[in-house]
C-alpha cells in the first residue's frame, strides 16, 4: 500500500510504500472500525426492536418494562 507525503520540497506530493509498522496499524484502525460499526449497528437495533416491542404492548394494553417505557418521549 502507499500513502501520499506532501511536504515542502513536494508540494504536490510523492507516493511512497507504508512501513511495515504502518500497514499493522492501518489494519488494526480498519479492525477497530469495523467492530465499532458493528457495535453501533447492534445498538441501533436493539433500541428500534425495543421501540417495536413497547409500541406493541401500548396497543395490546400490557405493562411495559422499564427500558420499553424509557424508550417513549412524550
Amino acid at each position: 500500500m502507499k500513502k501520499i507525503v506532501i511536504n515542502a520540497e513536494n508540494p504536490n506530493g510523492i507516493e511512497v510504500e507504508l512501513t511495515a509498522e504502518e500497514e499493522t496499524q492501518r489494519q488494526t484502525d480498519l479492525a477497530n472500525a469495523e467492530t465499532e460499526r458493528q457495535a453501533e449497528e447492534t445498538a441501533r437495533q436493539s433500541k428500534e426492536d425495543l421501540k417495536a416491542s413497547a409500541k406493541a404492548k401500548l396497543i395490546a394494553g400490557e405493562a411495559l418494562t422499564e427500558d420499553e417505557a424509557n424508550t417513549i418521549v412524550l
